[in-house]
């Protein structure tokens, strides 16, 4: 239900040393982003690849976040899918099953990336930042939860001229994700609405929340 928010490291890692002349240039991003970046909405296409860097799934949609707490992802047609938080509460309405799980969001979350895209203030609270220095026209930075019982092993953020443009995952299979940005708008106005969500008439509800 939740493996989407988990889906989404490592390609990265191919990539090998990089030059340290580089490596400030990606935490300023990485701090700009998180100090200055409010609101944020972007297309995305996420692939998950399996031990072997072989393509398993993709999928694509359209993202929204408005910090502290309040994001949405909708993922397109033929799996169509809504994660919506307001946050206090998460659903994940799955139109194809008809059927809404409502969770409360810190219970939810965790240490997933939704989690740290969404936060209130910079991830380095709870998570140890790595720059990983700049990779071409993108400057990459890995972050290592502080928690042991974390959702991933790792997740990287990849800025082009301080602008999130990708997210990579790894999880403790070993399976990656790598979500890609594409006409990014930051600190625009995104109504409430968004964020807040009716249960539609003949929905299977899964009440989670208490």
């Amino acid at each position: 239900m939740l493996a989407r928010l988990g889906g989404f490291c490592a390609l990265i890692l191919l990539h090998g040393g990089l030059p340290a002349v580089a490596q400030a240039e990606s935490i300023t991003q990485f701090d700009r982003f998180f100090e200055e970046v409010l609101t944020f909405k972007a297309r995305f296409i996420q692939t998950v690849f399996d031990e072997n860097l072989v393509p398993l799934e993709e999928s694509s949609g359209q993202l929204r976040i408005s910090r502290p707490g309040r994001f949405r992802w909708d993922y397109d047609p033929p799996a169509e899918q809504a994660i919506i938080a307001d946050g206090d509460r998460l659903w994940v309405y799955d139109i194809d099953l008809e059927q809404v799980t409502i969770r409360k969001l810190t219970d939810a979350l965790g240490t997933s990336p939704a989690a740290v895209l969404s936060s209130g203030g910079n991830p380095k609270q709870n998570y140890r930042v790595q720059d990983l220095g700049q990779q071409g026209k993108i400057g990459w930075v890995a972050l290592h939860s502080k928690e042991e019982a974390a959702s991933f092993s790792e997740i990287q953020l990849g800025f082009e001229r301080s602008t999130l443009r990708l997210i990579q995952l790894l999880d403790d299979l070993g399976q990656i994700t790598r979500i890609v940005l594409s006409d990014v708008k930051e600190n625009i106005a995104i109504g409430a609405e968004w964020f807040a969500f009716e249960v539609p008439g003949g929905v299977d509800i899964i009440d989670e929340a208490g």
